[in-house]
């Protein structure tokens, strides 16, 4: 039987590479039609035979082809398919993945129905592992690093194919795949102006000094310039002196990097200015595929907690109509702040802190054995949850695995969740919390708690939150804090929260921003793109480290101020922790979360929908 072979042009970023696909049609004088589609048919079902998804859609759709047909139709689909494998490369995907050439040497040798039917099935084997890259993402994100809780937008083989027969425009088709955000676009747009940069020159020759400060000259100086032209910070001159135009390009730069704007280049400024065009780019292409983790609708009103940031923000229709500074999650292996999506539910307003019991055992036994009244501020609760008084307990007796007991902080100005906390319940017992400890915010990196995320104006948050559903959202919070209760406001509407960790990412004006990988979580999915076969000019310049494992001193206590102004109150205690998991032996009613749980809401005052 002989065949003849359709051509296919597939364009190639700014090269017309003439790709033939092989599409096998029967000439008039073939075999009989009908022993042919047998046969391809058979083929098609033995071929899809171990891939259920795959064989479903082919027995649901008659066994017709998808790719290998003589139409239109089929001719658009393998033309897209082909183009969106060649363009893998430039969405920071790994083009050796799809097997390009194998599928196109499969094309190329169909002689008989037979052959046709596995390269049809071929293709859609193809075309569903690029379709879900470009849509999930190349990588598991639990398995590069247990901190991310997050999993792409999975789809089966047959919502896949079905979405891509039913579409009129294939090619429109690959691209409803790809993260529609501005974001992803704008990452996209600095990937490719990053590996310009790279075939050139870069930046320029690094800056050789320990730090610079306005009114010095020198060569030091004339690298930082001209390195500070190069990325765009500052206008094209020819000083040779730190001048003020120097200083305030310097700020632009520190402002962009998140490192305190004080127009001074100390060795933190310089050592990212000298950092390649590679590593920046590395950190891209890591966003990107990030991106496609997050490949969903995040909602019209939505809270947004970047860690790298330390900052969150309330963003109503793409727009920030709140943002604050936070505190998150130090970085050893028991604080990290996890990464996930989910719902804020309610509001408790004078919360009491449940310790968690990895503090509990770890931290306050030891001072309790050694002295009963250590740690007064604490209550003792029993597993029925009455209080207990500390006379009749031997601390000596117990041990971290058969101390019986938890501790509980009532509320108070000096509470260490401080006067709110806004709950979106999951697994990881990790919250967004007021705190006494005011004086971290003043830091540039603040990586202190111990996971959960600490507000620096929980106040104006709340205000925020709640001007949906109260007319007057700031004296309705007073009213309630002011009776001193553990109150529990719920949300007429749940919000979605996302908690996010991006090193690379643009603002509303589609400049770019770069921070510090603080738990290396970067470095780990650049290892592992590398792995997936990622094609980059950064793969032999960028310099991606993974820190070592910090630890902080314990904060200062310092006296109280009003609790009417908390952006200015000061620390009163030097504990303030992430609410983890209780002793397993609560009630099967109770929460297991440290933040409060049903066995205090249950008998807390509601306002809210259900008032």
């Amino acid at each position: 039987m002989r065949f003849r072979v359709l051509a296919v042009g597939v364009r190639r970023l700014g090269a017309i590479a003439a790709i033939v696909a092989g599409a096998a049609i029967a000439s008039a004088n073939a075999t009989p039609a009908a022993a042919g589609i047998t046969a391809f048919k058979q083929a098609v079902a033995e071929a899809a035979s171990d891939d259920r998804d795959i064989a479903a859609f082919y027995r649901e759709n008659g066994f017709d082809a998808v790719w290998t047909g003589p139409g239109d139709a089929q001719r658009d689909r393998r033309s897209a398919l082909l183009s969106a494998m060649e363009a893998a490369g430039m969405h920071g995907l790994p083009a050796g993945r799809y097997d390009t050439a194998r599928l196109l040497h499969l094309l190329r040798d169909v002689r008989t129905p037979r052959d046709r039917g596995i390269a049809e099935v071929a293709m859609s084997r193809a075309f569903i592992r690029i379709a879900r890259d470009m849509q999930s993402g190349v990588l598991d994100p639990a398995s590069v690093d247990d901190g991310i809780k997050r999993k792409g937008t999975y789809r089966d083989a047959t919502t896949y194919l079905t979405g891509l027969v039913t579409s009129d425009h294939p090619r429109a088709y690959f691209r409803t795949l790809l993260p529609q955000t501005r974001e992803y676009t704008r990452l996209l747009r600095e990937k490719i102006r990053l590996e310009r940069l790279i075939g050139t020159e870069g930046w320029g020759p690094e800056v050789f000094a320990g730090a610079l400060e306005p009114g010095a000259t020198g060569p030091a100086v004339v690298a930082l310039r001209d390195r500070l032209m190069a990325m765009g910070y500052l206008r094209r001159t020819s000083t040779m002196v730190y001048d003020a135009n120097i200083e305030d390009a310097v700020r632009r730069f520190q402002a962009a990097l998140g490192l305190e704007p004080d127009g001074k280049a100390g060795p933190g400024t310089l050592a990212e200015i000298n950092k390649s065009p590679a590593t920046r780019l590395a950190l891209v292409l890591v966003a990107m595929e990030r991106e496609r983790w997050l490949n969903k609708e995040r909602g019209a009103r939505h809270i947004l907690v970047n860690l790298t940031d330390f900052s969150a923000r309330i963003i109503d229709n793409d727009r920030i109509t709140f943002e604050t500074r936070a505190v998150v999650g130090a970085n050893s292996h028991d604080r990290r702040s996890p990464e996930f999506s989910d719902e804020m539910e309610h509001l408790v307003i004078n919360p009491s802190w449940y310790v968690p019991r990895s503090i509990t055992v770890n931290e306050y036994l030891p001072q309790l054995r050694a002295n009963p009244g250590a740690a007064a501020h604490l209550r003792l609760i029993d597993g029925s949850g009455r209080e207990i008084s500390r006379a009749g307990v031997n601390f000596a007796a117990y041990n971290g695995n058969t101390f019986p007991y938890d501790l509980k902080q009532p509320p108070s100005r000096g509470n260490a969740l401080g006067l709110v906390k806004f709950m979106f319940p999951n697994p990881y017992n990790i919250y967004l919390h007021d705190t006494p400890s005011k004086h971290l915010f003043n830091s540039a990196r603040r990586a202190y708690s111990h996971g959960c995320i600490r507000l620096q104006q929980p106040f104006d948050f709340a205000y925020e939150i709640l001007s949906r559903q109260e007319a007057d959202p700031q004296a309705f919070f007073h009213r309630v804090l002011d009776t001193g209760l553990e109150t529990q406001v719920n949300l007429e509407q749940k919000i979605p929260v996302h908690i996010i960790y991006r090193t690379a990412f643009s603002d509303a004006r589609g400049e770019m921003h770069y921070r510090p990988d603080v738990y290396g979580r970067d470095a780990r999915i650049w290892a592992a793109l590398k792995q997936a076969g990622i094609e980059s000019p950064a793969l032999q310049l960028a310099s991606l480290q993974i820190p070592e494992p910090q630890y902080f001193p314990t904060p200062q206590a310092a006296p109280v101020r009003s609790a009417r102004q908390p952006a200015a109150q000061a620390p009163v205690r030097a504990r303030v922790s992430q609410p983890e998991a209780q002793r397993t032996s609560r009630s099967p009613g109770q929460s297991t979360s440290s933040g409060g749980g049903m066995h205090v809401n249950q008998k807390l005052k509601r306002f809210g929908s259900n008032r």
